[in-house]
């Protein structure tokens, strides 16, 4: 993500990362090319541990709460990466996650009830998506949700994840950690660890922003 991020906000020219490395055809590979091929990885990571937290999380509204509040947290540090102001279209992908989430959530509730006002919230949050203009929008909604109703098959996850997503093999390198992944929590834990990661995304684009101005 960080290296998406470099390559997307920070001026090529600033860090030299223009520089053409090699040539595949008729394509210039240059140091931002790479920058942002690697970053394609971060979002089916990041929609993916939402799968995760939803099934292991003990506290589904505190965890939907999290998400909300550093999406308000990150959005005018996203506004100012992206557009140089405080107002943007786009609205930071701290939302996409929290709908993703609830999508997830109103899934759920209609598999245990079968009462279809839950598949009309689950399309009616898939318009909002559109209106709203998150980050991946209505794409990445629909990506998470898929990967919750796949995540019993990592095999066929990691095709059909790779397949519908825009990046196809760039972004689909990202499905190998997520196969390879053993449900068991890795060696950053507590709320520190936690929370650390959660201001880690306004923190880096409010530093490239001001990289960008005075740099």
């Amino acid at each position: 993500m960080l290296l998406d991020h470099v390559g997307a906000f920070v001026p090529s020219d600033t860090l030299r990362i223009d520089e053409v490395l090699f040539c595949l055809g008729e394509k210039n590979i240059t140091i931002q090319y790479l920058m942002r091929a690697i970053g394609r990885s971060a979002f089916p990571i990041f929609a993916f541990l939402i799968t995760e937290g939803f099934v292991h999380t003990s506290n589904k509204k505190r965890y939907a709460l999290n998400l909300l509040t550093f999406a308000l947290i990150s959005e005018i540090p996203f506004n100012l990466a992206c557009s140089d102001d405080f107002f943007c279209a786009k609205q930071n992908v701290y939302f996409t996650l929290l709908f993703g989430f609830l999508g997830i959530c109103l899934l759920e509730a209609y598999k245990q009830t079968r009462d279809k006002r839950y598949l009309c919230f689950i399309i009616s949050l898939f318009l909002f998506t559109i209106v709203f203009r998150a980050d991946y929008g209505c794409f990445g909604y629909g990506f998470i949700i898929l990967l919750y109703v796949l995540r019993e098959n990592r095999i066929i996850m990691a095709i059909i994840g790779s397949c519908v997503l825009p990046s196809r093999w760039i972004g689909g390198v990202s499905f190998i950690p997520i196969c390879m992944y053993n449900g068991k929590r890795g060696f950053a834990s507590g709320k520190i660890a936690k929370y650390g990661f959660y201001l880690f995304y306004p923190a880096h684009l409010l530093l490239l922003y001001l990289i960008r101005c005075f740099v």
